[in-house]
This record gives C-alpha cells, sequence and structure tokens, in this order.
C-alpha cells in the first residue's frame, strides 16, 4: 500500500492533503528521519521537532518561486523529503547522496546554502530587497533557531530589517521553551488579533480620526499612542522585535498545524517585516531524543530500539581534550575555559559539572568568546577557547586584534580541523592552517596523535602568548594515552623514521598517512626519512634546513588547504635557503570538498596512503622498483 508521503512529489501535491493525512504525514516523516539518521548519522532532534513546521509552510508557501532560508540547515531534512528527494533520502549525508545541508545546486527549493549559523535573516533580507528592486512579489522567510538567535549577525540583519521595513518573515524556531497554557492562550488571542489585517486597518482609521479632531486631535492621539504602547509592554510579548520594527506574532504552538496554517495565512498577507514565534520540542516522537535533546543534536549511527549510538573502541581527540582540561584543571586555578554554545562537542561537559565557576558557553558567539578569553588573560588567567575549525573563522579579526596584537596567553584549541566527513564543505575545517600561520605572536600546532594532543595542550598552558592547537575530528591514532606528560619546547620537531631517498614532512593527521605510505614505499625499495613537524609556526628552522639540505625530494603532507597551508611554509623555508629541492605538496586542492566518510574523501582527493605512494612514484619515476617486486629465492623463476 503505496504511504502519504510517496504521494508527496513537490510541495503542490501537500495541498491537496486533508488536516487529518497531514497529520499521518508526519507521523510517517519522524519515522524514515529515525531510520535514515539512525544509519547514516545526523541531526535528527531538531529535525524530529519541525515536522510540523515544514508542513505547514510548505502547504502555505508556493516554493521555489516563495523562499525559504533555513539557518544552519541542519533541520531540513524534512524540507528535503517534501521537495522531491525522498527517493533519495537513505543517501543522506553519504558521499555521492543527499547533503545533510541545504545546497543550492541539489535543489531549486533550496533557497541558500547554509552550514553555519545566524546568517539566514541576513540572506532573507537580500533576497527581500532585491525582489523589490526587481519589482516582484514571492514571500521569503527566514527559519532561525533560539540558539542561532544568539549570534550577533542576527542581530544585525533584524535591526536593519525593521529599518527597511521591506516584507520579510522570520520565524523564531524556539525549542527549548514551554507554554504555560494560560500564558499560551493570552498569546494565541493576541497573535490572532494583531494577525488579522483588519486590525491594523481599524488602528489607522481610529489614528486617522483622532487626527482629524479640530485643536486636540494630534493631543490626544499622543495620548493614546502613548497609553498603547504602555499597555503593550505589560502585556504583549516580544516588545523587543516590535522596537526594531518587527510585528511580533506569538508564542504558538509549533507541533499543532490548524494553527500553524492559519497563522502562516495570515502572515502571508502581512505588509513589513514579522517575526512569527513558534515553540516545538526537539526530538519529538523519538523518546530517546526526546530525552536527551543534546545528544541527539548531531549522532553517529545508532540503534533505532535503545538509542544507543554505535560507538568507536578507540579514544577520540575530543575526549583527550577533555580529560586534560580536567586533569589541568584541578591543578591550575588559571584556567578558565570558553565555548560557543558547543559545550558537549568539544568535549568540555566534564569540565563544566567539576569547575562550573570557570566554564563560560557564551551561545553561538565566537566573536565575542575569543574578545573576553583575551580580555581574561589580560587580568592574569589562561583561558582556552574551544571552538570548532570552521567556526573559528568568525573570529579572525578578533584573534588578530584582541589576542596575537596584545601577544596574550590565550589557548586555541581547535577541534574539528581537516575533513569532517559527512557534515560536507560548511564544515571541513581546512582552512585554519591558512588563516592562522601567517599572523605574527601566535604558535600554530597540530597533533599527530592522542599522545601528542595532551602533551601539546600541556607545553601549551605554560608558553608565553597564544597558542593554537588544531586536532580532527573523531578516533585517534590508537595510541595508549599516558598520564606523564612531556613537555614539547616551541618550534621542536620530531624525526620518526630515518631513510636515505626521500624526505617526509608532515602535521597532524598528516603524519599517520605519511608514515604509513613510507611503509609501502620500503616494499619498493625508496627508503623514506619521515618528520612530524608539530609546529607549523614557528618551523624548527634548524633540523628542517639540515634535511633539506641532505634530501632534495621532499614530500609535505596535511590536511589542510595547499594554498597558504604548511606546504607553503616549507616551499617558503626553501626560497630563504636557496636548496632549490624538488617538492610534491600533499594536501586539500582548490575547491570545496563534498560530504561523505573520510576515508572515501582522503581517496578522492588522492591523499590516502596508496594514493601517496602513487604520486611519488609518478613524481620521481625513476625511483625504487616496480610494485609487487621481490629478491627471488635461488632456484625460483
Amino acid at each position: 500500500m503505496q504511504t502519504l508521503l510517496e504521494r508527496v512529489s513537490s510541495p503542490s501535491d501537500l495541498k491537496q492533503l486533508t488536516m487529518a493525512q497531514l497529520r499521518q504525514l508526519a507521523g510517517e516523516i519522524r519515522d524514515i528521519l529515525v531510520t535514515v539518521v539512525a544509519e547514516n548519522g545526523g541531526h535528527l532532534a531538531a529535525n524530529l521537532g519541525v515536522v510540523e513546521l515544514t508542513l505547514a509552510l510548505h502547504y502555505v508557501l508556493e516554493s521555489p518561486r516563495d523562499k525559504i532560508v533555513w539557518d544552519v540547515g541542519h533541520q531540513s531534512y524534512v524540507h528535503k523529503m517534501l521537495t522531491g528527494r525522498i527517493k533519495q533520502i537513505a543517501s543522506l549525508r553519504t558521499y555521492g547522496g543527499l547533503s545533510g545541508f541545504p545546497k543550492s545546486e541539489e535543489s531549486e527549493h533550496d533557497a541558500f546554502d547554509t552550514g553555519h549559523s545566524s546568517t539566514s535573516i541576513s540572506a532573507g533580507l537580500g533576497m527581500a530587497l532585491a525582489r523589490d528592486l526587481m519589482g516582484d512579489d514571492f514571500r521569503v522567510v527566514a527559519v532561525i533557531g533560539d540558539g542561532a538567535l544568539t549570534g550577533g549577525m542576527a542581530f544585525e540583519a533584524l535591526n536593519h530589517a525593521g529599518h527597511t521595513k521591506t516584507d520579510l518573515t522570520v520565524i523564531l524556531n524556539d525549542n527549548e521553551m514551554s507554554i504555560s497554557r494560560n500564558v499560551g492562550a493570552l498569546s494565541t488571542y493576541l497573535s490572532n488579533l494583531r494577525a488579522d489585517p483588519a486590525y491594523f486597518r481599524r488602528k489607522e482609521e481610529i489614528e486617522g480620526v483622532l487626527e482629524r479632531i479640530p485643536g486636540i486631535g494630534p493631543n490626544i492621539r499622543k495620548a493614546a499612542v502613548k497609553v498603547k504602547d504602555t499597555l503593550k509592554y505589560l502585556v504583549v510579548p516580544g516588545m523587543f522585535f516590535e522596537e526594531l520594527g518587527f510585528t511580533y506574532i506569538g508564542p504558538i504552538d509549533g507541533h499543532n498545524l490548524e494553527d500553524l496554517v492559519s497563522v502562516f495565512r495570515k502572515t502571508k498577507q502581512m505588509k513589513g517585516p514579522v517575526l512569527l514565534h513558534v515553540i516545538t520540542q526537539k526530538g519529538r516522537g523519538y523518546e530517546p531524543a526526546c530525552n536527551h535533546p543534546d545528544e541527539f543534536h548531531g549522532i553517529g549511527p545508532f540503534d533505532v530500539e535503545t538509542g544507543v549510538p554505535v560507538q568507536s573502541k578507540l579514544k577520540t581527540y575530543t575526549q583527550v581534550f577533555g580529560d586534560f582540561m580536567v586533569e589541568r584543571g584541578s591543578r591550575d586555578h588559571r584556567m578558565v575555559a570558553i565555548t560557543a554554545a558547543m559545550a558537549s562537542g568539544t568535549g568540555l561537559s566534564r569540565f563544566a559539572e567539576r569547575f562550573p565557576e570557570r566554564f563560560f558557553d557564551v551561545g553561538i558567539c565566537e566573536q565575542h568568546a575569543v574578545t573576553m578569553a583575551a580580555g581574561m588573560a589580560r587580568m592574569g588567567l589562561r583561558p582556552v577557547v574551544a571552538i570548532y575549525s570552521t567556526f573559528l573563522q568568525r573570529a579572525y579579526d578578533q584573534i588578530v586584534h584582541d589576542v596575537c596584537l596584545q601577544n596574550l596567553p590565550v589557548v586555541f584549541a581547535i577541534d574539528r580541523a581537516g575533513l569532517v566527513g559527512e557534515d560536507g564543505p560548511t564544515h571541513h575545517g581546512v582552512f585554519d592552517l591558512s588563516y592562522l600561520r601567517h599572523i605574527p605572536n601566535l604558535t600554530v600546532m597540530a597533533a599527530a596523535d592522542e599522545n601528542e594532543l595532551a602533551d601539546m595542550l600541556d607545553s601549551a598552558m605554560d608558553y608565553e602568548g597564544p597558542v593554537a592547537i588544531r586536532y580532527p575530528r573523531g578516533s585517534g591514532e590508537g595510541v595508549p594515552v599516558s598520564d606523564r606528560r612531556r613537555v614539547i619546547p616551541r618550534g621542536q620537531a620530531r624525526v620518526l623514521r630515518e631513510g636515505k631517498d626521500i624526505l617526509f614532512l608532515a602535521v597532524g593527521r598528516g603524519v599517520g598517512l605519511a608514515r604509513r605510505a613510507a611503509t609501502m614505499l620500503e616494499d619498493r625499495g625508496i627508503l623514506a626519512t619521515l618528520v612530524d613537524a608539530r609546529f607549523i609556526k614557528p618551523l624548527d628552522e634548524q633540523l628542517l634546513s639540515e634535511l633539506l639540505r641532505r634530501f632534495k625530494k621532499v614530500v609535505t603532507v596535511e590536511e589542510n588547504a595547499l594554498q597558504g597551508g604548511f606546504g607553503g611554509a616549507i616551499l617558503e623555508l626553501i626560497s630563504d635557503l636557496g636548496t632549490g629541492n624538488q617538492v610534491l605538496r600533499i594536501g586539500v586542492p582548490d575547491r570545496f570538498v563534498e560530504h561523505g566518510n573520510t576515508n572515501i574523501l582522503l581517496e578522492s582527493l588522492r591523499m590516502d596512503a596508496r594514493s601517496l605512494v602513487q604520486r611519488v612514484v609518478e613524481r620521481w619515476p625513476g625511483m625504487g622498483r616496480p610494485e609487487g617486486w621481490r629478491l627471488l629465492k635461488f632456484g625460483e623463476k
């Protein structure tokens, strides 16, 4: 028997369904969400929370003519199902399959590519202003969560949108606040009254009548407006948005389809900027996600029956960082931890529990996090700022102006550096070496394994000046983490293996790739020296200068963009030394990398160990012996 969802090939098909059928469709969607995310991993809790909201939006709007901009976009799975991609939904977040975020090249219904927070209102306002200039009349809706609304860019956009007075609808998807019955009833009544176009006509007519009363008319009108505004502050929620120039409507129940459709129809006719406050429940319809919405915000594959994740037995770099923070925090009372709405994602949850007075979650405000850390460092504390690589991009000026310019001892713990896999191009942390290594006073390090990360963190706490330490997402190399920390002198590399034919210089996860490639090259008769540079800045010029004079053939390996990365730093050193080495740089090419399993991505970019061997042989074809060559024993043919 055909399901309702199988009958929906575009949003227009929804308009043929009854409310009862829409509710049935919501159940079908939730079942598929749980099944697909359990298999592929992804953002489950938020998507379960926006099922009715998404259905109502597409029931009322005319996508793709009307534009829906999803902030962050991690809650767009339902939107994808309703816009002709239900047959591909099983491929979500897999290599060559559907992206886990809106992607305009994937569908005309994805109005704007997103992956980072707080961008939707700015993008939506830009579309609305372009529409006005072109004389068109489509609707623009920006859907933003209460978390994303903490980002400063969102407030900049709200401020400007209220000033322009253009037609723009902002839906505040609030999935944290509960609704008391009394307040909800009052809010619904006020929202329905103010969403009724007749309300605005009556208001304008009354003000016009008062204005025309001879002599005392203007004074009466001003007094009436003053009383009206005073009462609004007392009884109408959302006056902050009203002061910014928005008509505020809400809060309304984000799981009541009838109410959502009714309000969306009314707001579609309204003029000027409107903010609709919708209350939703993260994880709705799946008990494990309801009970643990943080864990199911972004989760790997899990068992549907129990909700228990399928986890690797190896320790992750994030766990190593979290363990270090608790251990060092217990003996260094100057240490404070700062994150931008990612306490669990960055591994700081246990630190927050142990030392709540020294833990600061600033919301999605990376710029503020960095400058606040600078202020703390100025007063003698040792702040550690834990932020994902791609999110730290948003605080670039603060790193330069507020931290490095003053040479303040702030430690940047940069998680998710390198290829992050299924989250794709908006989250691949492949630019941090390039945007950090040229900043004066900043020490930049990359950990090759779990022990090295712990040693780097411990050493960085005693360095003078700012330090950035980057490390990958997921499991490490499987190295047992020692309880004894080794001090790493600033700018000191280490030689991991000796060979006579070729020099491998690697950092971070590139060290493991180079190690495996060096072992495979040995089977071809090519003996490699391998150096874990550890520092991208400053380089160990003494060691590297000696090696670069010994080896003419050099391979650099990094999980960063080739432009401006570690390989570029080596080329600069070679230029300064005048050694004229032949250099093969292995890294991320000059393009945005698609989503997919990290091992598949490395292979597609020819960055895996086997590809490294092939690229070395292609670059220097006269080296070594053919693949599979071996010395024959006496008597063999």
